[in-house]
This record gives structure tokens, C-alpha cells and sequence, in this order.
């Protein structure tokens, strides 16, 4: 029988993580990382983890899945934020994108 809560969890858990690997490719295609701390998001990476320990215990298996997708998205993010943290852009050969432009235009 399918557990409806861990099915709805899980489908969170899911489409977060697909919405996170926005934010990794836009990090890998802009090489830069400003107005963003990296810590807060390397903390719920940590709990993502746990989360692949603790939802198997809970027999939780949509959740564990959902939570693999949140978890990897998180770790390639904060691997991508501490490589490029010093990059101020000015040497990345980066295209500019339309949500480059300034508000308004």
C-alpha cells in the first residue's frame, strides 16, 4: 500500500530538487557566485544527507528518492559556489544572458 504522506513528501522533495538544479547550471554558466552565501546551503546538503540515512529507517522510499535528487543538486551547487567564490566575472569570457539586463529594460 502506498503511503500517501511519503508520496507527497516525496514529490516536494522531487520537484525541489529539480528546481536546485536550476540553480546549479545557471552557477555553472555565470562562473560567479555574488550576493549569495554558500553556507547556508552546504547546511541543508548536510541534512539532505541525513535524510539518505533517515528515510529508508522510515521505510520512506518516495522521500529517499525525491531527497537523492535535493541532495546531489545541493552538493554540486556548493562544490560550484566554493570553486568560484572568487571569480569576480571579470575574466570568465561569459556571454551575457536576457536576465542580464537591467530592471526596467
Amino acid at each position: 500500500m502506498i503511503n500517501l504522506a511519503d508520496l507527497g513528501n516525496g514529490l516536494f522533495e522531487a520537484v525541489g530538487g529539480g528546481l536546485l538544479y536550476s540553480n546549479v547550471y545557471r552557477l555553472y554558466k555565470d562562473k560567479m557566485l555574488k550576493g549569495v552565501f554558500w553556507a547556508p546551503t552546504a547546511f541543508f546538503t548536510a541534512w539532505g544527507y541525513w535524510n539518505c540515512f533517515y528515510y529508508p529507517h522510515l521505510n520512506q522510499w518516495f522521500s529517499f528518492t525525491g531527497g537523492l535528487l535535493v541532495v546531489s543538486a545541493n552538493s554540486i551547487w556548493v562544490y560550484l559556489a566554493l570553486k568560484y567564490r572568487k571569480n569576480d566575472g571579470s575574466n570568465n569570457n561569459k556571454t551575457p544572458s536576457k536576465n542580464d539586463a537591467p530592471l526596467g529594460s
